[in-house]
């Protein structure tokens, strides 16, 4: 046993600089408290992990391009009232607009075509393009007051995943990848599921990437097809044994690498491999959804029966769930309503509203609900005024970043709660604003995660998900 001058005791007979050369921010603590508790016996847990978790698992239904908030959850009546007068600088208050609608003469105030109602015991507004998930408006918590720093989708969107609006950082499974592991070791810690055939802006890789974290932290993409993981099924004429004794071979070049090296990224590969032939048997186990109940495809929709659907990802995510899956990453584009938004908000919300809240009903069925945390929501909401040419039949709502809606069920959040107000304008928060560092503040306290201890050095600065800023929104929690 070597014994540095700072009194560390390795198990492997390795120096303090030696070992943190090998082990530091690769498989990292996770490897390295793994070692440590095998030879000295149980060691004290990660700084970071201070309070008990109430969710084990993250399902996040991202809807790409701002969903509208005041045709779906924030009810404004004083928009109908006002329908065609100009937006008051009283209530703008200067607050920049997007090249867009920036150069309009007017700005005319438009109120929802949509009628609201109260729903549940909780009595919360929703639209009646949402029935669905109106019927499970006990099961779940409405922030209204959410707000962001962006205004356009590239940067919104990669804030809402990364805690950041310039592309690089590692995005929210990636963190929790990197500071939770998998309790899973035939599946990856984090996956991703885009529903197929969608319009809308381009979603890229780097939204569910582990940025300067170590690339084992990677999300997962699966796809709708016979390849769910690419690369991932062995080449013609190659059979299981073959690929092991291959795969046995390469570790062992690899590790005489190591050993020379300490190059940390070596790690990484080997337990990529390895992870990568122990997921040819259970990836194609998860993605049959054939050996679902009639009862289950009635609850989903018989859309849920079609590969890569985004009723099918819901179903998945479900699948996924059960098997360990620490955050499961859903998303569907094309909510970016310019313009025709009362036909164009209408079919995004037959084509999520159903499966949505059956994800929750069938979770909290299996005993599932109470320990997983489901989000769902966009990257910013859209404006009260009309964007264009305005018709009752025919209209857009431009980027509005200052107030937009999520909800959230499960996973240690209320149930039947509606949480912050905005203005009788649904255009500023009056009460209870949550920005998005905070926001993912909350998720990673219900994970059991300190968010201002969660961190990782790179290039001489101890970065975190939530930046420097952030706090724990209390008020939501169960």
């Amino acid at each position: 046993m070597t014994t540095s001058c700072t009194g560390f005791d390795s198990p492997l007979g390795l120096s303090r600089r030696e070992t943190l050369a090998r082990f530091g921010g690769g498989l990292g603590g996770i490897a390295l408290a793994g070692l440590l508790e095998k030879s000295e016996g149980a060691v004290a847990p990660p700084p970071y992990l201070t309070s008990a978790p109430k969710a084990k698992r993250v399902i996040y239904l991202f809807q790409s391009g701002g969903p509208s908030q005041m045709d779906l959850f924030d009810y404004k009546p004083r928009l109908n009232a006002e329908q065609g007068k100009e937006l008051p600088e009283s209530v703008r208050m200067g607050q920049r607009l997007t090249g867009m609608s920036g150069n309009q003469s007017s700005l005319p105030l438009v109120g929802s075509p949509f009628a609201f109602r109260q729903h549940g015991k909780s009595g919360t507004w929703m639209s009646e393009l949402l029935p669905h998930t109106a019927a499970i408006a006990d099961e779940i918590t409405v922030i209204q007051s959410m707000h962001t720093d962006a205004i356009n989708h590239g940067p919104g969107v990669t804030f809402m995943q990364t805690g950041a609006q310039i592309g690089g950082r590692p995005s929210i499974g990636s963190w929790l990848s990197y500071g939770l592991g998998s309790p899973n070791d035939n599946l990856p810690g984090f996956v991703v599921l885009i529903t197929k055939d969608q319009k809308g802006q381009p979603l890229v890789s780097r939204l569910w990437g582990s940025g300067f974290l170590p690339g084992k932290h990677d999300g997962v993409r699966f796809r709708p097809d016979k390849d769910a993981v690419l690369y991932l099924n062995n080449p013609g004429g190659l059979d299981s044994r073959s690929r092991r004794r291959m795969l046995d071979s390469l570790e062992a070049l690899h590790r005489l690498q190591l050993e020379k090296s300490g190059d940390t990224a070596l790690e990484t590969r080997i337990a990529q491999y390895e992870m990568g032939f122990r997921m040819q048997a259970s990836i194609p186990e998860v993605t049959d959804l054939s050996s679902e109940s009639d009862a289950t495809f009635a609850l989903y929709g018989e859309e849920a029966r079609t590969p890569g659907t985004y009723a099918a990802n819901c179903l998945m995510a479900r699948r996924l769930a059960e098997r360990g899956v620490r955050f499961i990453q859903l998303y569907h584009q094309d909510w970016d309503h310019h313009g025709g938004l009362p036909g164009g908000l209408k079919r995004k919300c037959a084509e999520t509203d159903r499966a949505s809240a059956a994800l929750v009903t069938d979770l909290k069925q299996r005993g599932l609900l109470d320990d997983t945390l489901v989000i769902w929501g966009g990257e910013f909401g859209r404006t009260n005024y009309c964007q264009g040419k305005f018709s009752p039949t025919s209209f857009g709502r431009d980027h509005h970043p200052k107030c937009f809606s999520i909800w959230m069920a499960g996973g240690g959040v209320k149930a039947g709660h509606s949480y912050g107000l905005t203005d009788d304008y649904g255009y500023n928060i009056l009460e209870g604003g949550v920005h998005v560092h905070d926001f993912h503040a909350t998720l990673l306290h219900l994970l059991g995660v300190d968010h201002e201890q969660l961190t990782f050095q790179y290039q001489g600065r101890h970065f975190r998900l939530t930046d420097v800023h952030g706090k724990v929104v209390n008020e939501i929690l169960a």
